[in-house]
């Protein structure tokens, strides 16, 4: 009997573990998938990007490509995704580093360098360019920026609570919308003017955004 359990415990793993590299294989297929339908969206736009294109530059079957996505739209609902996590992440760390001032300017001025990736400022305004055209790609991007802005003002909230502050709602609106457009606009300068340093600009922006979070303008902005 132990023998015939031990059997089982062993196939059991085995089938485990097949699943997992399984899963690892499709996870690695997706991206794969992404980071070509990235470059063709940039280079030829959400129009001229077509399935047999992005099925050519990821190395794959354009079949390879709908079994992983019904179309366009939902690989540009995946890349917004994307971007969503990874700007949830950058709020949790902002959260969480909210009453370390020092350790929040760092961050603040790490998160604004990584804005300056000519190629993710590019697809983003490509894909804010298709949302205005396309409801359903509106849908998404908009979807997405709600779930951000709600994680933003919660940190916000949250920083300026530990510090004392009880803020009507729209106080807090305001800032998200501050800082979204700092953040974001980074990356449109980056398109308009190419040859951006952050250099001290990302002290600046780090110091109008301590200057809201903590109503202290007497940072030496300028």
């Amino acid at each position: 009997m132990n023998h015939r359990l031990t059997a089982r415990g062993a196939g059991c793993d085995r089938e485990m573990m097949a699943l997992q590299r399984e899963g690892t294989r499709a996870d690695d297929r997706r991206q794969q998938i992404l980071s070509a339908a990235g470059r063709c969206f940039r280079e030829s736009g959400f129009h001229g990007a077509s399935i047999a294109r992005i099925s050519k530059v990821a190395g794959m079957s354009p079949g390879h490509i709908y079994h992983y996505f019904e179309n366009k739209e939902a690989i540009i609902g995946a890349i917004v995704a994307q971007d969503l996590e990874h700007r949830l992440v950058l709020t949790r760390i902002f959260r969480e580093v909210g009453s370390a001032r020092a350790t929040l300017r760092s961050h603040v001025k790490d998160a604004i360098s990584r804005q300056l990736d000519p190629d993710a400022a590019a697809l983003r305004v490509e894909i804010i360019a298709e949302a205005a055209r396309n409801p359903r790609i509106a849908k998404i991007v908009q979807q997405a920026d709600q779930v951000g802005r709600q994680g933003l003002a919660a940190a916000i909230r949250d920083i300026r609570t530990r510090n004392g502050r009880h803020d009507d709602p729209f106080v807090i609106e305001e800032m998200v919308e501050l800082f979204s457009a700092l953040y974001g606009g980074v990356q449109l300068r980056m398109i308009k003017h190419p040859e951006l340093t952050i250099g001290g600009l990302s002290d600046r922006i780090a110091g109008v955004i301590e200057c809201a979070l903590y109503d202290d303008c007497h940072v030496g902005l300028f």
